[in-house]
């Protein structure tokens, strides 16, 4: 079906102006969504709370519409249900395909809607081709650590807060703790009570040990090298840096201007 290949074509383009500006939309209402399960960690007034719940609902209906819609329009939808983009988006939606059931610390899933910004890191960003590769890893590195925090902050707050509201009050609290368990610092003034939320603070532990050194490793590499590489624009994709010895482009395989004919 045209209509059937249209919309799944525009809720992955992340190129054309209707593509971006669906992505676009996508992570303005990931980050409000976020942004109102912070606020509400806080001590507000109900008049504020209603609204923000309300909001809250709507941004749910929305991601549901969305996951059915990428779901109608995929051509493989047993691989796409299986999918790492799928298990991300069904995770966002999971609170409201099943709100009607009194099983309220599933809302924690929703923490992983964050998750759905590593699909700008696929290739091509909003804007255009990355210009060069290190700006590109840099990128992923901060996006990853933020991605990694904020999901484990938001875990250890839903875990932690009903039995230790003393300690995490608010989610800046849990977020104190996240960046100071991640990076080995571990002063101790935080420390959680639960079973799960001291098995959380182990997976924090060990995710920070692997993933700090191997994304910072990686972002090395790359530096060594660049300093090994010399400006030689593409006339084709205008890829800038290229190794001394290139005679072709290692993007699009265009000779360059300044090789050897062979």
């Amino acid at each position: 079906m045209a209509l059937q290949r249209t919309i799944g074509f525009y809720l992955e383009d992340i190129e054309t102006p209707i593509g971006k500006a669906i992505s676009l939309s996508i992570i303005g209402l990931v980050l409000f969504s976020s942004a109102i399960f912070v606020v509400e960690t806080y001590p507000i007034p109900e008049s504020l709370r209603m609204p923000l719940n309300a909001i809250n609902g709507v941004i749910l209906v929305i991601f549901a519409i969305e996951y059915l819609l990428r779901f109608w329009s995929a051509e493989n939808k047993l691989r796409y249900f299986f999918s790492l983009n799928s298990i991300i988006d069904l995770l966002a939606v999971l609170p409201f395909l099943v709100g009607i059931f009194d099983i309220s610390f599933i809302r924690v899933f929703r923490w992983f809607r964050i998750l759905r910004l590593i699909r700008l890191l696929e290739g091509n960003t909003l804007f255009g081709y990355v210009s060069s590769e290190d700006s590109a890893i840099l990128t992923r590195i901060l996006l990853t650590l933020f991605i990694i925090i904020f999901v484990y902050s938001g875990l250890i707050y839903q875990v932690e807060h009903p039995v230790n509201p003393d300690v995490f009050t608010t989610f800046l609290d849990a977020l104190y703790f996240s960046v100071a368990t991640m990076t080995t610092v571990g002063f101790g003034d935080v420390t959680p009570k639960s079973e799960i939320g001291r098995l959380l603070t182990i997976l924090m532990i060990m995710t920070g040990i692997a993933l700090i050194p191997w994304q910072l490793g990686d972002l090395v590499k790359r530096l060594v090298k660049t300093a090994n590489q010399v400006q030689k624009p593409c006339p084709t994709c205008q890829l800038a840096l290229h190794d001394t010895d290139a005679r072709f482009c290692k993007n699009c395989g265009t000779q360059l201007d300044n090789a050897p004919q062979g």
